[in-house]
């Protein structure tokens, strides 16, 4: 067992206080404001914390700050406040003295026609870098960029690579105390090429020649041999994408048939890792079953095991954990669970004790270990729930060392109790969600006013827990029960779950938006006069289409950042074109904009001015169709993109927006 020990201020960071609410809602600062303390990781030899703290000069932007481990009292060591134009949005700390930094400012101009907004003639944007420094932080180059610049590159290429970024980081190579694996973007034939990057001298070494549609997907994270590759192939109408394996007898690359599937059959083969006992592949895969397993793959016999390495009933495998650690590298030290959160289970003797005592002093929280030393004498890991912001602590001489919260100023019992349910839709199927209670209601208590909140993708998912953008602890902590419903069509709950949402977009999948809105009634927990819809990015499509749609369960609609016109959407919304294939085929249904005079609900719309997944013209294309026949607001947030991270007063903005409107103008203000 651990002892746990609170350093006051222990990383030296000082905050200006919150101003409390008699009414004990979460005041929307507390919300708004930057994280006190993010994206913390620390040095591979333990000597080093790095992570993100609100810049000395000004509380709404960031700085990058070091700690030296044996000090963190002391406070930090260096901090670099951002710069007037670019922003430090993440860090992490890498071996040999580096420190990796993700940097963004705004672009207003030509996007040289490449990346996301190019096919809507998007010309607001944002321009993201990443950049090497040490542990001093004296010095920021852009982070393994070529030196080389090509002849007969234009101006326009140059521009759409300078907004895109060239360089990135592929693998850490644990083992080798200077080199990594980067991808490089060639300016010439626009193609990835993968290297051996020396992180003290620059020297590089070329790893695998990427094409258009041939990729790595493996890496030896001893040498940094490339063990599989992915091809996509067109074949008629579809694409098949063939997966090769390293046969290490005849030392080639071969292409494996039953690791090969049709890209609209939307299989899952992700080749995880390799077992050093038997040069054997741990693949993940739905092949054999609606979620996720992890298996393990022959290369030289081309067949999988007969049973799986790792299988869950009700959910996925996401993802298997691989030591670093010199005694024990590349063994299986623990798996993921993709449960309604992500569940990591140590098969590590030495690492299970550890998450188990981690567990046992946080016993109601979500621990996740993220980084620790090869003696395990220090591990970094962090904590949540969804009445807890993240926070950040240390296992220092067996004692835990708490570092801080993101949000300090949010105290708990402010937010109601997380369940993971599920309920019947009017055909049948299953849905899963995720129910917020109201702070302190308990069965029995008088129904609730509520806000059915649909997730964005919709190829994507809910998890348990704090929720990032602050919507859920906003609502919960001023009397809203909120239901996240995990509509047909969202990925990561099995393939049967996901395949069922195509070309069902505004019909089926709004559906399951009704139908949970009617199970809250049912259960007792929300008054069906006082339910209101609010989603984003595809949410807010749900949120406009339950506008056109009648009957409705809901009194008032908001709809952030919404696509509004299938029609126009087209296949222009990614800039992966084989994304854009795949799933624009399923992007049909019913299109808001040509259902405009069934509106029948009040709505409000916003959306950011940079946001180029989602143009600003969906919404307000929308907002002048209805407003007249149902009262309508329209607000554009400036510089806001699509995701986030966000400014803190874009926040402060919409977060009062959100609570404003539907308090006021939907009428759903708590009852006393």
């Amino acid at each position: 067992m651990f002892y746990r020990t609170l350093l006051a201020s222990t990383l030296g960071i000082a905050l200006a206080p919150i101003p409390s609410q008699a009414t004990q809602t979460i005041p929307i600062e507390a919300l708004a404001r930057l994280p006190a303390l993010q994206s913390v990781s620390m040095s591979p030899d333990g000597r080093h914390l790095v992570a993100l703290i609100p810049s000395p000069r000004n509380a709404d932007e960031t700085a990058l700050a070091t700690w030296d481990m044996h000090s963190l009292s002391a406070g930090p060591k260096v901090v670099t406040p951002s710069g007037d134009h670019m922003k430090f949005i993440s860090v992490y700390a890498l071996k040999a003295g580096k420190i990796l930094t993700v940097a963004r400012q705004e672009w207003t101009g030509d996007l040289g026609g490449c990346g996301e907004g190019k096919a809507t003639g998007a010309t607001k944007t944002f321009m993201t870098k990443a950049y090497l420094t040490g542990d001093d932080q004296k010095q920021f180059d852009e982070a393994f960029a070529s030196d080389v610049r090509k002849v007969g590159v234009s101006q326009r290429t140059q521009r759409c690579l300078e907004l895109s970024g060239t360089a990135s980081l592929v693998n850490t190579l644990p083992l080798d105390p200077d080199r990594v694996i980067i991808r490089q973007l060639s300016e010439i034939s626009l193609t990835s090429d993968y290297y051996l990057y020396n992180l003290k001298t620059k020297e590089t070494e070329l790893l695998f020649r990427g094409g258009t549609r041939t990729t790595p997907a493996l890496f030896d994270s001893r040498t940094g041999k490339v063990l599989a590759k992915s091809e996509i192939v067109p074949t008629g109408d579809d694409y098949q994408q063939r997966v090769y394996l390293l046969n290490a007898r005849t030392g080639q690359l071969e292409q494996q048939t039953p690791l090969t599937t049709r890209l609209s059959d939307r299989y899952t083969v992700n080749v995880a890792g390799i077992d050093d006992a038997t040069g054997k592949y741990y693949v993940l895969t739905d092949q054999f079953s609606d979620k996720v397993q992890a298996r393990l793959y022959d290369p030289v016999q081309h067949k999988y095991d007969p049973e799986p390495v790792v299988a869950d009933q009700s959910y996925s495998i996401g993802g298997l954990l691989f030591s670093t650690r010199p005694s024990n590298f590349n063994q299986v030290v623990g798996f993921v669970i993709d449960g309604p959160y992500r569940q990591t289970t140590y098969v590590d003797p030495a690492l299970k004790a550890i998450q188990a005592s981690i567990n046992q002093a946080f016993p109601d929280r979500q621990a996740v270990i993220s980084d620790y030393t090869d003696d395990l004498s220090t591990v970094l890991f962090s904590t949540q729930s969804a009445d807890a912001p993240p926070a950040y602590h240390l296992i220092l001489d067996k004692k835990i060392v708490n570092l801080g919260s993101q949000r300090p100023g949010i105290a708990s019992g402010l937010t109601g109790e997380e369940r993971w349910v599920s309920y019947k839709a009017r055909d049948g199927r299953e849905i899963p969600a995720i129910l917020d209670l109201p702070a302190g209601w308990k069965p029995g208590d008088a129904p609730a006013s509520a806000v059915v909140m649909p997730h964005g993708g919709p190829w994507a998912r809910d998890y348990m827990g704090w929720d990032a953008p602050g919507w859920v602890p906003l609502l919960t902590s001023r009397g809203f029960a909120v239901l996240r419903p995990q509509y047909r069509g969202s990925a990561g709950l099995g393939r049967d779950l996901w395949l069922a949402g195509d070309q069902q977009w505004g019909l089926k999948m709004s559906d399951d938006n009704d139908d949970g809105a009617a199970w809250l009634v049912s259960q007792g927990m929300a008054a069906k006069d006082r339910i209101a819809i609010f989603g984003y990015s595809y949410g807010g499509f749900a949120a406009v289409a339950a506008s056109v749609r009648n009957p409705t369960p809901f009194k008032c609609a908001i709809a952030g950042a919404p696509v509004a016109n299938l029609g126009r959407l087209g296949t222009s919304w990614s800039d992966n074109r084989l994304q854009r294939i795949l799933q624009g085929k399923t992007v049909k249904g019913m299109d808001p904009m040509q259902n405009t005079a069934r509106a029948d609900l009040p709505i409000m719309l916003f959306v950011g001015d940079r946001d180029v997944r989602t143009p600003s013209w969906h919404a307000r294309d929308f907002y002048k169709a209805v407003n007249g026949t149902v009262p309508a607001q329209f607000h554009l947030i400036a510089d806001q993109q699509h995701s986030m991270p966000w400014y803190p007063r874009q926040q402060r903005e919409t977060l009062n927006l959100i609570a404003n409107y539907l308090e006021k103008d939907c009428g759903l203000a708590r009852k006393q």
